[in-house]
């Protein structure tokens, strides 16, 4: 098979006319010829850190749609499923996605649970991350989220690190907001990337003390523009990642849609490709082409370099991608799942109180950080409510592996005028997390999900809406489509009912990760993630 278009030569600056020669999945030969294509032919798109749980899609129905925006590749971390199902979580990902032609490159998720501060469905300790590593599919330590375990040298924590360090595969990091001789001795320790930065400065600081930078822009965390100016002078080490990407989000555009932003700014073409296509292969050691003889056949074909809009995407010289058709068939797969809670009565999410003032949580718009504010409580018969006036709307987290008190907090910045919305994607534990402006409405939007065995959720005054997520209560059995347009429809409801945020799921499946400061609420309760330690919801 020949391909002929303009060559994108990344590592030497230059675009040339030209035609690939594909033999046995492999690229024979790349030569210079003269012809009329005008359209570009460049590496395949590679996303440098994302949990495909998070598209609510099982890895198959992922790459079907990844493909149709130039993604070839994903450095995926599922510690998603691993917290609802542990090891034979992992391994469901891996088996899902061996069965199409898409290079998922999975890691070994360093904590399971994410802290000991909320009740998981499982655990990973250092003998299964040793297991885990031994795996050819799972090519890197995944988010150590447990910067505290690090900075402290918990006896575990380490075991962990000294494993991949062992089976010489790269530790990914986690570490929002930390700087300093804490960024250096978590960087010590072996640590080579973070995604979690949120400014300017401390990309900056991570960059010069030898970190790898990876510019995230999800559906609920956005840290494109505080970072994209770093890219000039750190693009060798600097990379594209969506962290967590919903369905209808993915349906629109994936790291191609970060590219086309680039390059309106301004930026070089070829240190923007270099981090999209480039240095994650480089940096994870993934068996993906770049464009040279001899290597994998992986590509793809753009109309343009400033939309790159995809016309062709070539995995092991497969088309898996042409004339806007997916060529990636659905796959079948056995549905696992961990839930075993009772549904709820409204005397449940009662939380009584004679407090004047409230610790509320503040979501911020595409952040996963918070803040910590005092407010004015509501109180009526004694009973902490929802104040839909002042946008102070209670929050609960409910134990979606065993019978047990829904954890109680309340809210800001969710809008929400009637009714409740609810999820049971809350990372990271994923534990039943929803918020409402009445503990009826709260009450029903749980029990929807308990009846579901998982799923997403909305309850107004007059509909309910459900999109079931039955496999571990994170991923539909659905294709992208439906899945998509299901959802973007309860996003829809969501907003017709007040909520002001941009992507209100995705935002409320952050409010129970405790390891991102500064205000969090786990099953267990209130959390301060800045000192590590619950809190009080009454401000006394």
């Amino acid at each position: 098979m020949k391909i002929q278009g303009q060559i994108v030569d990344i590592p030497n600056r230059r675009i040339y006319k030209g035609e690939v020669s594909l033999k046995n999945g492999k690229i024979e030969s790349i030569i210079e010829k003269d012809h009329s294509e005008d359209q570009y032919i460049l590496p395949g798109f590679v996303d440098a850190h994302i949990h495909i749980e998070s598209s609510m899609l099982v890895p198959s129905e992922f790459a079907k749609i990844a493909v149709s925006h130039g993604t070839v590749a994903t450095v995926s971390d599922p510690h998603e499923i691993a917290n609802v199902l542990g090891v034979p979580g992992v391994e469901f990902m891996i088996e899902n996605g061996n069965k199409v032609p898409f290079k998922f490159n999975f890691g070994a998720p360093s904590c399971v649970p994410a802290t000991s501060f909320e009740s998981a469905g499982a655990v990973i300790n250092s003998e299964d991350i040793k297991t885990l590593l031994q795996k050819p599919e799972i090519k890197y330590l995944a988010e150590m989220m447990n910067y505290p375990g690090v900075l402290f040298q918990e006896e575990e924590v380490m075991k962990k690190i000294a494993w991949a360090k062992h089976y010489n595969k790269p530790i990914d990091g986690h570490a929002p907001g930390l700087r300093g001789k804490d960024i250096s001795t978590y960087i010590a320790a072996g640590i080579t990337t973070d995604h979690e930065c949120f400014t300017f400065e401390e990309g900056l600081e991570k960059l010069q003390k030898g970190m790898k930078v990876i510019i995230r822009e999800g559906s609920a965390a956005k840290n494109f523009e505080a970072l994209i100016d770093l890219l000039p002078d750190y693009y060798e080490n600097m990379m594209f990642c969506s962290d967590d990407k919903h369905p209808d989000d993915l349906l629109v555009s994936h790291i191609n849609k970060l590219c086309a932003r680039a390059i309106t700014k301004g930026m070089d073409l070829y240190k923007i490709l270099q981090a999209t296509c480039i240095n994650p292969v480089k940096h994870y050691n993934l068996e993906v082409g770049l464009l040279k003889e001899g290597d994998p056949a992986d590509f793809i074909v753009v109309e343009d370099l400033k939309e790159f809009k995809a016309l062709q995407t070539y995995i092991d010289g497969e088309l898996v991608f042409s004339e806007g058709i997916s060529n990636i068939k659905s796959v079948p797969f056995e549905i696992l799942n961990n839930f075993n809670t009772d549904k709820k009565k409204v005397g449940d999410f009662r939380f009584n109180s004679s407090s004047k003032n409230i610790r509320v949580i503040e979501a911020l718009e595409g952040e996963l950080v918070t803040n910590e504010l005092i407010e004015d409580s509501l109180i009526v018969d004694g009973n902490l409510v929802s104040n839909t006036k002042t946008d102070v709307l209670k929050m609960t987290v409910v134990n979606r592996y065993q019978n047990q008190k829904p954890a109680i907090a309340f809210i800001k910045n969710f809008g929400l005028k009637e009714g409740a919305i609810a999820s049971s994607v809350g990372h990271d534990s994923h534990n039943i997390i929803a918020v409402g402006a009445s503990d009826e409405a709260i009450c029903k939007a749980v029990n929807l999900l308990v009846e579901a065995k998982g799923g997403i959720c909305a309850v107004s005054n007059s509909e309910e809406k459900v999109v079931p997520l039955p496999v571990a209560g994170i991923m539909s059995d659905q294709d992208g489509e439906t899945i998509g347009k299901d959802y973007a429809l309860l996003d829809k409801m969501a907003k017709e009912m007040g909520c002001t945020l941009n992507a209100p799921y995705m935002t409320l499946s952050f409010m129970a990760l405790l390891v991102i400061p500064s205000l969090k609420l786990s099953d267990k309760g209130l959390f301060n993630g800045s000192k590590f330690e619950f809190t009080s919801l009454d401000n006394i």
